[in-house]
């Protein structure tokens, strides 16, 4: 059953062919907010075998905006699917906290369609900016 996973399918399905290698920083799966608060060195293992770090700073924004509850149900790195074929880029957004991040951050209402929500340039740099550590680009054939 854990194969059903989004986000386990999502990283089954990039790590495959010449993605592979552009998607080998990616980390091997996924820890919660809550979790990670814990931490003496919040981090991650990622898939080329290296270690993400996440700074304190953000792990505390994070929390900043989001009660307890939400703290054991976000997922991070929080994954930007970026397109290989055209410049269009996604924030995956699995649940409704972390759309929830994503609409604080940005400071707006964005629209979500399905399981993510398609950024402009700008906000992807604002996304970015605040929340560098806690991202992490995905890159995929097509969105």
């Amino acid at each position: 059953m854990s194969g059903d996973l989004p986000y386990e399918r999502i990283l089954r399905e990039c790590l495959s062919g010449e993605l592979k290698v552009l998607n080998a920083h990616l980390p091997a799966r996924q820890k919660n907010l809550a979790g990670l608060l814990k931490e003496e060195y919040p981090h991650i293992l990622c898939n080329d075998g290296s270690v993400h770090l996440f700074k304190q700073r953000e792990l505390e924004y994070l929390a900043g905006i989001t009660n307890k509850e939400e703290q054991e149900l976000l997922m991070l790195p929080i994954l930007i699917q970026i397109d290989t074929d055209r410049s269009e880029t996604e924030v995956l957004c699995p649940g409704d906290v972390e759309k929830k991040v994503v609409q604080t951050v940005l400071d707006m209402p964005p629209g979500f369609q399905g399981g993510a929500v398609r950024i402009y340039r700008p906000q992807l740099a604002v996304l970015r900016k605040r929340l560098k550590t806690t991202t992490q680009y995905l890159y995929s054939p097509h969105l």
